[in-house]
């Protein structure tokens, strides 16, 4: 079964989500470097979480690339928490209104891409299995 061009689409969109995760770790490090860290236990936590969900994104953006179930799923369920995200950054005492619209505009475009590939998956399994 090959890939839909929404699929690809999506892809490219949750690679580079997972690209600037690696890049905010990467801040991260220089941070702790510099001793801009009220503590060093809860930037390692928030180090290692932040790696871990680099490498999820990266891996599912490769599955759906690829045109796996499982990519699709995690990336949807990636798009809600960093719409979450998007929400926390845009409301509260700290609140940014334009870093949470640069968050939230990709991850709902995503989200809509990987929904279209799913459904475009489940049509091309069923035309398949109608064709056997």
């Amino acid at each position: 079964m090959g890939t839909n061009t929404p699929a690809r689409i999506a892809a490219v969109l949750v690679g580079l989500e997972g690209l600037a995760l690696a890049a905010l770790a990467v801040w991260q490090v220089v941070a702790m470097a510099q001793g801009d860290t009220g503590s060093i236990e809860s930037a390692i936590a928030l180090l290692v979480l932040t790696v871990v969900g680099a490498a999820a994104l990266l891996a599912f953006a490769v599955a759906v690339w690829r045109a796996r179930s499982w990519g699709r799923s995690g990336g949807i369920v990636a798009q809600v928490l960093i719409l979450a995200v998007a929400l926390g950054a845009a409301t509260g005492d700290y609140a940014h209104p334009l870093i949470a619209l640069a968050i939230a505009v990709p991850a709902i475009v995503a989200l809509v891409l990987l929904i279209l590939a799913a459904r475009a998956a489940g049509r091309a399994k069923t035309e398949a299995s109608d064709a056997s």
